[in-house]
């Protein structure tokens, strides 16, 4: 097994409906470590670069109002094949085919409105970690 690290954000939709907390728990109870967090609204650069694969889609711009609605919460999260666990308790991307005791099944709407991101690799997780967090903002303890 090998441990990772991954990229969660607490989307608009988790933090507006005051989910972070479920959230975060279920992950802490699935035995994953918080190695930095923090409260930010992400830019429309941040947007452009982690969104690239689909930046130039007609969708795009409904993506950055969605997801600059309100603040955001950012988490690095480690442990034994963070990633594949972790999207295993989000459940499907689409919300509406996520099943119930999943995190999008119990607390998502549909295909944006998704409760929160999560790195698809662990190469992924790397590039994203990097993206939001400086090296000073990630903690071991």
């Amino acid at each position: 097994m090998a441990t990772e690290r991954s990229l969660i954000l607490l989307k608009p939709d988790c933090v507006q409906k005051k989910n972070c907390g479920e959230v975060i728990k279920r992950f802490e109870d699935a035995g994953f470590a918080i190695r930095g967090s923090k409260m930010m609204r992400l830019s429309d650069g941040i947007l452009k670069e982690h969104y690239s694969h689909v930046a130039d889609q007609p969708f795009f711009p409904s993506i950055v109002e969605f997801m600059q609605s309100s603040p955001v919460i950012a988490i690095v999260l480690e442990g034994e094949e963070v990633v594949g666990k972790v999207r295993d308790m989000l459940g499907p991307t689409n919300s509406k085919e996520a099943e119930a005791g999943t995190i999008r099944g119990d607390m998502g709407t549909d295909m944006m409105v998704n409760v929160c991101h999560a790195s698809d690799s662990p190469e992924n997780g790397e590039i994203e970690v990097n993206r939001f967090f400086e090296s000073s903002e990630l903690f071991d303890y």
